[in-house]
């Protein structure tokens, strides 16, 4: 006889999660019975309906998914109780699983989470990591509880890190690791093989949603940390600054730079040449600005703006609150 599939449920709305829907439903060892996500959302420009990362992924797989506006509304929860899953598994899906939920499968509700649990538990670990220089990340398989990550881990997977990644780039490679491992992870939660193991609570670190008003650069700071702020909010919110002009103020979003070895003010324009570059000053050292963005244009090489400035004197603005 053929030994019975393990009957899993996917929820999910980030794109690290399309790595995962599709690895767990090409598996042999799985029985995907559904999948869902966030309702689809109007776009920014003429309200038109935008499904998530996992409605595109799941619809393209054949699989018409799911979307409440609630994941604990009563008849959401009856026809997921009705599928009779074995397992609910949960990437980056953007809303609080009530008790009911997480005892409805036989072996429960068992997060992916995008960090080495208990660091940077919530809503920006991919960010966090970078914001903070770490070393090495990875995703956590946890079983989820009624507090904020907080649930027991059956694994963690590790993933070494260079020091360049930018936050997009991140968090697909980390989708693609979580997907290596998960069909392996979740058989031996199923099977016994994997036992919960508890976080060490002492140890946790809680990072809060990214504002939008956090891309504001402040050039009192380290130019490594400014380099690395760079890396984490891409691709949103972006690093920014205001850039005052003759004639108007300009807010430039900085898509790359480099570190280099030069001293000036915080926040002075050290160079600002189509041969030398676009060099600022920041706490200690200064950053060169390689590619630049400002409203309604693409991105270009910073030389390139300078250029069409022909010379005009240029300021960067301190918000009131870097005073």
């Amino acid at each position: 006889m053929a030994e019975k599939r393990l009957k899993v449920y996917f929820l999910g709305s980030g794109e690290i999660g399309m790595p995962v829907l599709r690895k767990l439903a090409e598996s042999p060892e799985i029985d995907l019975i559904g999948a869902g996500s966030q309702p689809d959302r109007p776009g920014k420009r003429g309200g038109k309906l935008i499904p998530t990362a996992i409605t595109r992924t799941a619809l393209a797989l054949g699989i018409n998914p799911d979307r409440p506006e609630s994941v604990n509304d009563g008849t959401y929860l009856e026809h997921l109780r009705a599928l009779a899953p074995d397992m609910v598994v949960v990437i980056s899906y953007g809303q609080l699983l009530k008790e009911e939920i997480l005892h409805l499968p036989k072996f429960g509700c068992i997060n992916i989470h995008a960090s080495l649990l208990p660091k940077y538990r919530g809503a920006s670990p991919i960010q966090q990591v970078i914001l903070h220089h770490e070393a090495e990340t990875g995703v956590s398989f946890m079983a989820m509880a009624a507090g904020l990550d907080t649930g027991d881990v059956y694994a963690r997977k590790i993933l070494k890190l260079t020091g360049l990644e930018r936050a997009g780039q991140l968090e697909m490679a980390l989708g693609f690791l979580a997907a290596d491992t998960c069909v392996e992870v979740l058989c031996g939660i199923a099977s016994g093989a994997l036992t919960r193991e508890e976080q060490d609570h002492d140890l946790a670190i809680v990072c809060r949603k990214i504002r939008k008003e956090q891309g504001l650069m402040d050039f009192r700071r380290p130019a490594r940390d400014l380099e690395a702020m760079i890396r984490a909010f891409d691709p949103w919110p972006g690093a920014c600054f205001d850039l005052e002009l003759p004639d108007r103020e300009v807010r430039v979003t900085v898509c790359e730079a480099e570190i280099v070895q030069r001293a000036g003010e915080p926040g002075s324009i050290l160079e600002c040449s189509a041969r030398r570059g676009w060099i600022i000053a920041c706490k200690d050292k200064a950053i060169s600005l390689k590619t630049i963005s400002i409203p309604g244009k693409r991105v270009m090489p910073a030389t390139g703006f300078l250029n069409g400035l022909r010379g005009a004197p240029m300021r960067i603005k301190i918000a009131k609150d870097e005073k």
